[in-house]
């Protein structure tokens, strides 16, 4: 399910598609070039183009394609209302014909193929992401829109799929939702984060709209608005399997009183304030009690006052989850905690108590996560916000839109920046295993030649420099663009989040240990078959001018 949109005067679309995505979700230049195409009769012209990126973000060498769900939506939704037709009259000039406006009304996706791989695989710089062939202005119309909801999600995901990776088997939360750039980017970046491996997040309405697992604890501004017990209006708690009611913060003050001689610090330097405040947190949620211990000081006050609710809580026979740690040396403050934990547990025969969760926040990013690693520290899990959401070691992926083929006739865009060069005409991809089971190569092929075989010989060549070339014998073949929509219909059925993110698992699998590595990452191979070069090459002479010495 996708996210309806929070602005009241954008009508939500079928099929549970965010109602801001719609065909005015484009750049002008889009609608002006269809009406320059429509003067020049090329109402009919066919067209192939690709989107796809150059380079791999955060100076890896892999990423994580997200965002298909969305542009199948689109296609399946787009067309023209009429209050759409209006507001374009406006903004362009007077002289443009009715009829172009009549043609706009009339257009659908009904006559676009796209060709897509699988969202949650991992993919690489010049492979097509999307194929995308039908009428020439209306596959240019949908260039702006499908890189908009590719660009974000791809780069997301594959934000998250590297925390995942940084943090191993440790729990990972979105907490980025107030550092997200805007509500709907918010969204996405809760949405993204779950398909690249995280496991919840806190905004309460990606939650509900994308069933993602919420999670959260509480903000140090209900820490400081107790300063002492007398503000506490209920200190009543009834025991969870009957019984009558105790005064929790009794209790607790109780415990407190023994811990502190436990924990070797001073009563004088632990914080009545907080106590009461995690009493009454405890009160309010006695089944899911979990706190933030570094308002004051986490040593001599938050672990303290956080074990004394805690056992009072058990003795009542509710369960703790544990604490969350927000500043200072995470390390170091966890294997405090845990210390601590395992001391409480062993003296009062409470054998959870070991094993409470310590959360960690505060500005992580992934080098945070494999600094942590190298030093010994006992955090379970992780609540990662602005790095996460705002992908601040780099803000856009730069996927780009372009044509290939128009009326069967290839098409190339030259640059003296080769990496920007095209590659023509209408290519299929194919992803090629060794006998270990871990992805060899990629190699693009033109759509009429015979797919690679299992266990018989490719010649794979890198598009650009001749000299490098090798044979390659798969022991499979996976064929990574399939047909997702046609004849105005989605082909497949969507997947689920939960698929989206099995296949990134799965997919990740398949790359060798140095090609994920974060040090100097070896690059993955992406080829062309021998045809397809010198195509390739032959076309690019054809189409470069020839200089002229004098």
């Amino acid at each position: 399910m996708s996210h309806p949109s929070v602005h009241n005067n954008i009508p939500t679309r079928k099929m549970g598609q965010n109602g801001i995505i719609q065909p005015l979700l484009t750049d002008l230049y889009q609608i002006t070039m269809a009406y320059a195409y429509w003067k020049s009769q090329k109402d009919r012209a066919s067209a192939v183009f690709d989107l796809y990126f150059r380079k791999n973000p955060f100076h890896g060498e892999f990423t994580i394609f997200a965002g298909l769900e969305e542009c199948l939506k689109f296609l399946d939704n787009f067309s023209y209302s009429d209050s759409d037709i209006e507001y374009i009259k406006q903004i362009l000039p007077l002289h443009v014909e009715e009829e172009f406006y009549l043609y706009l009304k009339s257009i659908t996706a009904k006559d676009i193929k796209l060709y897509a791989v699988k969202e949650g695989t991992v993919v690489f710089p010049r492979m097509p992401l999307m194929r995308i062939e039908g009428p020439l202005i209306v596959a240019q119309l949908f260039e702006t829109t499908l890189l908009n909801l590719v660009n974000y999600a791809s780069l997301m995901a594959t934000n998250a799929a590297r925390y995942r990776m940084a943090a191993g088997k440790l729990q990972l939360f979105e907490f980025g939702l107030r550092r997200a750039q805007g509500p709907d980017g918010g969204l996405s970046a809760s949405k993204y984060s779950y398909i690249g491996g995280f496991d919840g997040t806190s905004n309460v309405l990606a939650g509900k709209l994308f069933n993602i697992p919420v999670k959260g604890t509480h903000a140090h501004s209900y820490i400081t608005s107790f300063s002492g017990f007398d503000e506490m209006k209920n200190k009543i708690l009834s025991p969870k399997n009957d019984g009558c009611p105790k005064n929790l913060l009794e209790l607790a003050i109780c415990f407190r009183k023994k811990l502190v001689s436990l924990f070797n610090v001073l009563l004088s330097e632990v914080n009545d304030g907080e106590l009461a405040a995690f009493v009454s947190f405890g009160i309010a949620l006695p089944d899911s009690f979990m706190a933030l211990v570094d308002t004051y000081d986490v040593i001599k006050s938050g672990l303290i006052n956080f074990s004394a609710t805690a056992l009072a809580l058990h003795e009542l026979g509710y369960q703790a989850l544990g604490v969350r740690l927000d500043s200072g040396d995470l390390a170091y403050l966890s294997c405090v905690a845990r210390g601590y934990f395992k001391k409480v547990a062993q003296d009062y025969n409470i054998p959870y108590f070991a094993d409470l969760m310590i959360m960690a926040s505060n500005d992580i990013n992934e080098e945070t996560i494999l600094s942590l690693n190298e030093q010994v520290h006992c955090i379970d899990s992780f609540g990662i916000g602005t790095h996460l959401v705002t992908c601040q070691k780099q803000p856009a992926l730069g996927c780009v839109y372009k044509m290939v083929e128009l009326n069967g006739q290839p098409r190339i865009k030259l640059s003296q920046d080769v990496a920007k060069v095209t590659i023509p005409g209408k290519k299929d991809v194919y992803r090629l295993y060794g006998e270990a089971g871990y992805a060899l190569i990629d190699i693009l092929q033109r759509s009429s030649e015979d797919s690679p075989v299992e266990n018989r010989k490719v010649l794979c060549r890198h598009p650009f420099q001749e000299s490098k070339r090798a044979f390659v014998t798969p022991s499979k073949v996976e064929r990574l663009l399939m047909l997702r929509f046609d004849q105005g219909h989605i082909c497949q059925p969507l997947e689920t989040l939960q698929e989206m993110r099995q296949t990134v698992e799965s997919s990740l699998k398949i790359l060798r240990p140095d090609i994920k590595r974060t040090l100097n990452p070896t690059p993955y191979k992406v080829s062309v078959s021998d045809d397809l070069y010198q195509f390739l090459h032959t076309l690019w002479l054809a189409n470069a001018p020839i200089g002229e010495l004098s």
